[in-house]
């Protein structure tokens, strides 16, 4: 088979006009940046503010390998499959980081047949929308350094200060630095650091704005640290927001793109699941919804990671509920979870994930039991659908469509998009279309508030809902204390035993409460490779103790982040980067992205 880049390039592109006319979205709020890149205008806001709205499908994952399970291949897929049934369907998906791109895991344009086009622009530069973000982040960075070193008229303690700057590439060495070494002149010193740029709480704030005016408002609550005298300093109290803002705003503009069959696909921001809320924008979903008759969007790692969030944070910021989900496995990460296997990226599989194991998958398929749980108790139906590689046996696959159901799977479904592109996901779309047209009593796409739910005391799994109705419910209510949300969390999605926290996460519960901040959802940082805090625990781990070793306020976005156990917010590159093997040739084409 071709590789991913070949595919692509014998790919026959239509112009990003014509990917727009097919949604019946007008070249008016088109602003291109190539003949295959444009923005949406927001005017378009006011167009659709009463429109009738698609299908939501939300595509998540069991708790993956190093390596993924094919999630973003999926989703691609599966809006082609759709459209190929006649349905008018759009993808959503993030914007990949660079540092992910040039070092362990390459691109996240998808795979094989499965693809979006143009794949070499979108895995690189884009539209510029990081780099705004990176800029608009520094900004605030230079503006409360300058402030300190120029008489402190804020008041701003220099051990109180929580904004270190970002960069989008993989880089260790910065994760921790001195700042204002050498003269006077060159500023105060005092320790920092850098975050890979996905991570800024400004690319949170992107996803999860409604509207230019949303976002400035949100930016100017951003807090960047506290004064002598224990009160927070925003960047409205720096005079900063404006200025970022006017950096943000092409940015907040959702990019159109499509397929490699030429099925629109709204691309726009690009937050991490195991930092950040790891969900594409609500501007991108919304305008998707209201020109197509389904959406297929995307949810960062595992279902207790991106799918979690995606239902408490981002559902509740947008008022929208999906109808339907997709649970995506691959048998090896089933074999995998078994703990006899480990998966590093970049050394070659043990050649016995490649044979066939039922006893291996028997073992670990209690993943893809709690996963299944864990959107069950929202309230939304689930297909799974394995992505069959060439090595999965008949038997295999049988023996994971039978527990699927038993799990509660509305239905199990192989995937083939990666090789046979919408062909290869008829089932699969077959099934979501009849999962999405189960009867539900909360409707869809509401444009305000959800009613909260279930009881806190207790989390009642559903009955699988085969022939039932649906109905959405939040995890927990935001009126409970900090503490007793992170529990429900800990307990309900990850099966912990209970928390325990460090000193310096119960200090800032103190202090988060007096300041009000404790009516906020909470937004776990922890491993996205384990239903834990521990990546090396694989399957289903029970009666753990989940460790909160920290606690750190994202205002702005609007959400508490516990981070648990050892979380770095700072990739690192691996001994041979996939950047090793990207270069451009004679003829000015790229070679080796993948």
């Amino acid at each position: 088979m071709l590789s991913d880049i070949e595919i692509v390039r014998k790919a026959e592109k239509e112009p990003i006009e014509k990917i727009a006319k097919r949604l019946k979205i007008d070249k008016v709020y088109l602003i291109p940046y190539s003949h295959y890149i444009a923005k949406i205008d927001l005017s378009i806001l006011d167009k659709i503010k009463d429109a009738k709205k698609g299908k939501y499908i939300l595509v998540t994952a069991i708790t993956p390998t190093p390596l993924g399970e094919g999630k973003t291949v999926t989703t691609i897929g599966l809006s082609m499959s759709l459209n190929r049934l006649g349905k008018l369907t759009s993808a959503c998906i993030r914007q990949p980081s660079l540092g992910p791109v040039f070092g362990i895991k390459g691109g996240a344009a998808g795979g094989g047949y499965s693809q979006v086009l143009p794949m070499e622009d979108f895995n690189l530069n884009f539209t510029g929308d990081v780099h705004a973000v990176g800029l608009a982040h520094n900004l605030a960075a230079a503006f409360l350094d300058n402030s300190v070193f120029k008489g402190n008229i804020l008041n701003i303690n220099p051990d109180k200060i929580y904004w270190r700057r970002v960069v989008d590439v993989s880089d260790r060495f910065l994760r921790n630095i001195r700042i204002g070494l050498g003269t006077k002149q060159d500023g105060i010193p005092r320790d920092t650091g850098f975050d890979i740029t996905v991570a800024s709480e400004i690319m949170a704030i992107l996803a999860l704005s409604n509207g230019l005016q949303d976002l400035r408002q949100r930016i100017g609550r951003i807090v960047l640290a506290d004064t002598f005298d224990g009160k927070p300093v925003t960047t409205q109290d720096l005079k900063v927001a404006g200025s970022m803002a006017v950096l943000l705003k092409n940015a907040v503009k959702p990019n159109l793109i499509q397929t490699i069959e030429n099925t629109p696909c709204f691309v726009h921001a690009g937050p991490f699941a195991n930092i950040a809320h790891g969900n594409s924008s609500i501007l991108a979903d919304r305008i998707a919804l209201a020109f197509s008759d389904y959406v297929v969007t995307e949810a960062g790692f595992g279902a207790d990671c991106g799918a979690e969030k995606f239902f408490d944070i981002k559902c509740r910021a947008s008022g929208l509920i999906p109808d339907a989900a997709v649970m995506v496995l691959s048998i090896r990460a089933l074999k995998a979870h078994s703990g006899r296997f480990k998966i590093v990226a970049g050394i070659p599989l043990d050649t016995c994930l490649e044979r066939e194991d039922i006893k291996a998958i028997e073992q670990g398929i209690c993943n893809l039991e709690k996963q299944i749980e864990n959107i069950l108790v929202f309230g939304i139906p689930v297909v799974v659908a394995i992505n069959r590689f060439s090595c999965d046996t008949d038997k295999e696959i049988e023996f994971v469509k039978k527990k699927a159901k038993e799990f509660g799977a509305y239905d199990c479904c192989v995937s083939e998009v990666w090789q046979e592109g919408s062909r290869g996901g008829i089932d699969l779309a077959k099934s979501i279309i009849k999962a999405t047209n189960l009867p539900n009593p909360t409707g869809v796409g509401l444009p305000t508030p959800l009613k909260e739910g279930p009881n806190p005391e207790r989390i009642d799994l559903p009955k699988p809902l085969k022939e039932g109705s649906k109905k959405f419910n939040f995890l927990y209510p935001l009126d409970l204390p900090i503490k007793e949300k992170i529990k429900i969390i800990a307990t309900s999605i990850y099966g912990a035993k209970d928390v325990e926290y460090a000193d310096l996460a119960e200090s800032k519960i103190k202090l988060f409460t007096e300041r009000r901040w404790d009516k906020l959802p909470i937004c776990m940082a922890k491993t996205h490779l384990s239903l834990s805090h521990d990546p090396n625990l694989k399957g289903r781990p029970k009666d753990f103790i989940l460790p909160v070793r920290d606690i750190r306020a994202s205002i702005g976005a609007g959400f508490l982040y516990p981070l648990c156990g050892k979380m770095q917010t700072m990739p690192g590159l691996p001994s041979h980067p996939v950047g090793e093997n990207i270069d451009i040739d004679e003829k000015g084409n790229i070679i080796g992205l993948s």
